[in-house]
């Protein structure tokens, strides 16, 4: 089932160009406080955890009852988003629909699963794996252009009446040479004033050693982090999809991904949404 998983995220991430195009052209994410696979405003808070995972990539994601006024003037600058809920007694499964102002699917995710028994953990971790496929592009809001009309070009005419003649380029003298000149009754003499060229050398800036580097330590389910001293800054979860953790902290919801050549943690505390960049050596 593993592998399965991973065969639907890699044809995902191959689709990852096109997906790209295709969600650029939306400004807006709505997310419903209150799912329909659900009798509860933000069940086992699928609703924040959804928002904040569209709000750290980039999207304006906003709740379904408090639209911006360009949105709430035109629905068709966003795409609401569906939880389809398929869980059963032994593990937890989810999948997240885009839907356009017409009602029309966009994008469906692949199906993320967690066989953790804490409802609320599940439900973040399913949702996390599900948004990983989103988590790979590289988006960017980019309007819709409107059709362009058509320019008829002028047909072009030549004409030879009051030909400009050609006149014989006189050769420019040469730059006199600047020099510094003394002539007097009793001294006769000039010394160069032309500019010398230095021969200082540039010095190479010497490269910063690494700072806050944190050390990746293998744990039953993941990694811990530690730091020279040595201390243990983070605990990482492993999830089925390559270079994607959760973090295991009681006092913070987030997760540790690998953009470029980066390790970012995106995490939400008491005082809002945040990130941070990672230097771990694995």
């Amino acid at each position: 089932m593993k592998s399965r998983l991973l065969l639907l995220l890699a044809f995902a991430v191959g689709m990852g160009s096109a997906l790209n195009a295709q969600l650029d052209n939306y400004k807006y994410i709505i997310v419903p406080k209150q799912f329909s696979a659900f009798n509860k405003e933000n069940r086992h808070q699928t609703s924040t955890t959804v928002k904040y995972l569209f709000s750290q990539k980039g999207f304006a994601a906003v709740y379904d009852d408090s639209l911006p006024e360009e949105l709430a003037n035109n629905r068709c600058l966003g795409l609401l988003v569906e939880l389809e809920d398929s869980s059963n007694m032994f593990s937890t499964k989810t999948s997240l629909v885009l839907k356009d102002c017409q009602g029309d699917e966009v994008y469906r995710t692949i199906e993320g699963r967690s066989k953790i028994k804490e409802y609320r953990s599940a439900y973040r971790e399913a949702l996390g794996k599900a948004f990983a496929p989103i988590q790979a592009m590289m988006y960017s809001y980019t309007p819709k252009e409107a059709p362009k009309e058509e320019k008829k070009e002028a047909p072009i005419t030549v004409s030879f009446k009051n030909d400009i003649k050609t006149v014989e380029e006189k050769p420019t003298k040469p730059s006199p040479r600047v020099v510094e000149q003394v002539a007097t009754q009793e001294e006769q003499s000039f010394k160069s004033m032309e500019p010398v060229a230095s021969n200082m050398k540039k010095v190479e800036k010497a490269e910063a050693p690494a700072k806050n580097l944190l050390y990746a330590q293998p744990t039953e389910n993941g990694y811990q982090l530690v730091d020279s001293t040595p201390k243990v800054v983070l605990k990482l979860i492993k999830t089925s999809v390559d270079n994607i953790y959760l973090v295991d902290d009681d006092t913070r919801s987030g997760m540790v991904f690998k953009k470029g050549d980066k390790w970012l943690l995106e995490y939400s505390d008491s005082s809002g949404k945040k990130q941070e960049e990672l230097n771990i050596k694995f």
